[in-house]
């Protein structure tokens, strides 16, 4: 662009409503003023709150003050303006000969959320006696932040109307939340861009109280001819640099991950001092996190620098002449991603902050700033270039269309904001038979051997069950869970059950709030990083959960068995492995890398024999049913294990279950070897029971019987005083690994706490 004005702008497209107040006749404007009476002049009240809204409101401010046969302006400065670490910019207001009726002090400091919402209160408490003083007839309130939001609300509850000025935009923070929030507060809306006007049009808003008029700011913008710019440059950076060889640097806080911004800012600096460019660095917003961005400027030694100028606030006026001629701006302002574009600047935004603003090719999103080479790099590709002006935001005409939307705002009209909702299909009355449906889940389970699907009903009661081999590979897995979930759908109309949802139980690590298998035991093989959620509920378009089938087995319990009602239990399942749950104040523990309870792996011995998981001693290479198998294996091979009563056919498999039976017929071996599997578990108890602290152990699965007096045996030998009154039990839940599946689904559809 050099020091050429800007070029000529193409002019907004004009909507209908802009057309209306092109047409807008003095007689009509007229018929409005005698409306709302004959000498009443409009009274409109305007607050500001920082730097960055004072310059979209300014313009429209000076085109009130012009016009004083329409309109009597009460100006009410809030917020960061009267903060002297913020520049106490109150005073570029003064300049500019607006005669600030009230200023309040509404910014408590802190550098947390709770600053920022302590600062919403105080505003709320503030604003009533000024707004009763002044009673305007309409407020002009700006943007997203959350002074803003103080205003929209105070002024909504005193009924005074509201007028918002770039309500439908879409940014990628908290803002996005207290702009739509004031849009639903307020009764007439200015928007800035044809998709901002198409999203307040989808929020219900009334069609006839939206002007298209685009950004005030580029009003100003547009007509700035400062041949003068070279001393703004100097004045700012220093007298040796050139147009086009500098660097703007502006960025906030993000509210939402405060520490990633501040990390981020940090590598924006590093890189920015590695670009070797002179830099003009502007500090923060008053957002949480602001202070220590200001923090690590300082760490850094930004303000003593020779390439930085670090400065608080720079006049609107000449920081326009600044971004204009310069080689790049770089940061997370809105600024960037609007205002520069009018000038064809390079800008590099950085972050998630301003995600969904509609943005001209000037801009290059860098949405992952997590190193220091990607700013670099993006530093080395933007700086220097020049590119066409942007067309988003404005033409330059948007304060006369302003003017002449409030000129037509008709005081005796309701004051009651109306929605308009699209129309809805009328509601079909329920026959009979979708009433009496029973509320029920699928439940699937995914064990070593077998994958099982049943349709489970609130009340626990199993109605039908669909039992197939487990697949070795994961594709066939995963298409045959599919294809029984999608038939077990089917069938649950056919008994009268309306199907909440789907729950799932397997063996491994899960991660249950991304429905993701992270990795499994040995028994199920091409089971890591899984993710069952997507597709299931994607095929069946029903949601999913998916949790281990330890975990799964405690839920049974706190919802259908012993551990209904009961704060503090712990469940262990005895089976082909060791596995079980911990239900800590009724909230079952996933621990902070989904690990907790893998109480198969409690160690109970350093020299014990190898378990799966490549220790050694764990509860699991003692009392599962597959360390059971070993031993009678090893006793079958030394032709020890069987006894007066027992027989096996040739190419029978050796089991758990030989051990258990020879040992009731009196094999001496084996009965030691269940007497060992049974004290390991209970050692395993007490270190739970000492660890957590329990009122009630469960015992489940097929082995829970046969350990059940020997737990209970080292519980009084081996654990404290003070835990021996621990209740030790056995399930009588008869499938819980089907039943915790079900339970995942029936506790949250039904909105109990999980």
């Amino acid at each position: 662009m050099g020091t050429n004005a800007p070029p000529r702008r193409e002019p907004l497209a004009r909507g209908p409503h802009e057309v209306y107040f092109k047409n807008l006749s003095k007689q009509k404007q007229k018929e409005v003023m005698e409306k709302n009476g004959n000498n009443h002049k409009l009274r409109v009240c305007v607050a500001t709150c920082n730097r960055a809204d004072y310059s979209k409101l300014a313009p429209i401010m000076f085109g009130i003050k012009a016009e004083p046969q329409f309109f009597e302006l009460d100006v009410v400065v809030l917020g960061s303006h009267l903060i002297d670490d913020y520049g106490n910019t109150y005073r570029m207001i003064e300049q500019d000969d607006f005669d600030i009726h009230t200023r309040l002090h509404t910014i408590v400091r802190g550098e947390d959320e709770a600053a920022m919402v302590e600062s919403v209160g105080l505003a709320l408490v503030k604003l009533p006696d000024v707004l009763n003083r002044l009673k305007p007839d309409i407020m002009i309130v700006h943007g997203d932040r959350f002074d803003a939001l103080a205003l929209a609300t105070s002024a909504a509850l005193m009924n005074i109307r509201i007028l918002h000025i770039e309500g439908g935009e879409v940014s990628g923070t908290i803002d996005d939340s207290i702009r739509h929030a004031i849009t639903k507060l307020a009764h007439y809306h200015v928007c800035c861009t044809r998709s901002a006007e198409q999203h307040l049009i989808a929020m219900c808003e009334d069609h006839d109280r939206i002007l298209l008029a685009g950004c005030p700011s580029y009003d100003k913008l547009l007509s700035a001819k400062n041949k003068d710019y070279m001393s703004i440059i100097s004045m700012w950076l220093g007298e040796d640099v050139k147009t086009r060889d500098y660097i703007v640097a502006l960025q906030h806080p993000v509210t939402t991950d405060i520490k990633h911004s501040i990390k981020m800012f940090e590598l924006t600096l590093d890189a920015l001092i590695s670009f070797n460019k002179r830099t003009l660095v502007l500090f923060p917003n008053v957002d949480a996190g602001s202070k220590e961005m200001v923090r690590v400027m300082r760490k850094k030694g930004i303000e003593h620098h020779p390439n930085f100028r670090a400065v608080k606030h720079v006049p609107f006026d000449q920081f326009i002449q600044l971004v204009a001629h310069a080689g790049c701006m770089i940061g997370n302002s809105s600024c960037g991603v609007r205002e520069v574009g009018a000038f064809g600047t390079p800008v590099i935004n950085l972050g998630t902050r301003q995600t969904g603003r509609e943005t001209g090719e000037n801009v290059l999103h860098v949405r992952d700033a997590d190193t220091q080479d990607k700013i670099l790099h993006a530093l080395q590709l933007q700086f220097g270039k020049q590119y066409p002006c942007s067309k988003i935001y404005g033409d330059g005409n948007a304060v006369p269309r302003i003017l002449k939307f409030l000129k037509s705002i008709d005081l005796k009209e309701p004051l009651q904001k109306k929605f308009c909702f699209p129309p809805v299909k009328d509601n079909i009355s329920q026959d009979i038979d979708h009433i009496l449906e029973t509320q029920s889940a699928l439940a699937v389970d995914l064990g070593g051997t077998n994958l099982r699907v049943a349709i489970v009903s609130m009340k626990g009661e199993i109605v039908k069950k669909y039992t197939q081999l487990n697949p070795k590979t994961y594709e066939d897995r995963l298409a045959l869970i599919l294809k029984m979930c999608v038939e077990a759908a089917s069938e649950a109309v056919n008994v009268n059950c309306r199907i909440l949802g789907v729950g799932i139980s397997t063996g491994g690590r899960v991660n249950p709030r991304e429905g993701v298998v992270l990795h499994s035991t040995k028994l199920i093989q091409e089971w890591s990083s899984v993710d069952l959620r997507t597709p299931i509920s994607d095929a069946l378009h029903l949601p999913v959960w998916v949790d281990n089938d330890g975990n799964c087995a405690a839920l049974a319990e706190r919802k259908f068995g012993h551990g209904k009602g009961i704060e503090n239990f712990v469940t262990l399942i005895t089976g082909t492995g060791i596995g079980g749950g911990i239900v800590h104040q009724h909230e079952l523990i996933h621990g902070s890398s989904f690990c907790a309870a893998e109480l198969g792996h409690i160690v109970v011995s350093l020299d014990g024999p190898e378990c799966l998981c490549g220790s050694q001693g764990c509860i699991e290479a003692y009392a599962s049913g597959i360390a059971l198998q070993r031993e009678a294996k090893k006793l079958h091979d030394d032709d020890l294990l069987l006894v007066e009563g027992m027989s096996m056919k040739e190419e029978e498999i050796v089991s758990a279950a030989h051990l258990i039976q020879a040992a009731k017929l009196g094999n001496t071996k084996a009965e030691s070897i269940l007497r060992t599997a049974g004290t390991a578990l209970g050692l395993g108890v007490v270190n739970i029971l000492h660890t957590v602290n329990p009122s009630l152990v469960i015992l489940s699965g097929v082995l829970a019987n046969h350990y059940i007096n020997a737990v209970k045996d080292v519980i009084n030998r081996q654990a404290l005083s003070s835990v021996k009154t621990v209740d030790v039990v056995v399930s009588n839940l008869a499938d819980p690994a089907l039943l915790g599946a079900a339970s995942l689904v029936l506790d949250y559809t039904t909105r109990r706490i999980y």
